[in-house]
């Protein structure tokens, strides 16, 4: 009798074209939202990093590393190109003075107020023509998925 891994190695994976579906999906999200931030005058990262803190107080590290799909190794060189450009800056947080709060200055705020709004727009065209059924849809099969893997991965 084959071992359960082995087993499923020799027989085709039913779930293989979801995984396919869901990577060509992620890919053609990433390369139209890319073009679009780009013509923003930012990075994908970049604009992550706007976008998460945007309507925030700020955030550690950690929690702007959790909350983008950004690594902490590029974390720390995406933030301090943003801090020369004058768009976020550190400061001492309140408790704990070990670490410090990432957040947008005046001017990022200014930043995030013009092309949050309007990279939101640009997606909008994507979506347009679908109903609430089928956002509710697409929304029902995204979160199941998400979980499956949440649960693996807990």
């Amino acid at each position: 009798m084959l071992e359960p891994n082995a087993r499923a190695m020799s027989q085709p994976a039913e779930f293989l074209p979801t995984v396919q579906a869901l990577v060509q999906c992620y890919q053609a999200f990433e390369a139209y939202s890319a073009t679009h931030i780009r013509t923003l005058g930012l990075t994908p990262p970049q604009f992550d990093i706007v976008a998460t803190l945007g309507n925030t107080s700020g955030m550690t590290a950690t929690e702007l590393g959790e909350k983008t799909l950004i690594t902490k190794g590029t974390l720390t060189g995406v933030v301090d190109r943003l801090v020369d450009r004058g768009w976020v800056e550190r400061v001492a947080h309140e408790s704990d003075g070990r670490c410090q709060i990432i957040r947008l200055t005046p001017s990022g705020e200014a930043l995030f107020a013009r092309v949050f709004p309007a990279h939101l727009a640009h997606l909008a065209t994507c979506f347009s023509g679908t109903g609430a059924t089928g956002h509710k849809r697409w929304q029902t099969a995204l979160r199941g998925l998400e979980q499956a893997f949440s649960k693996k991965t807990a």
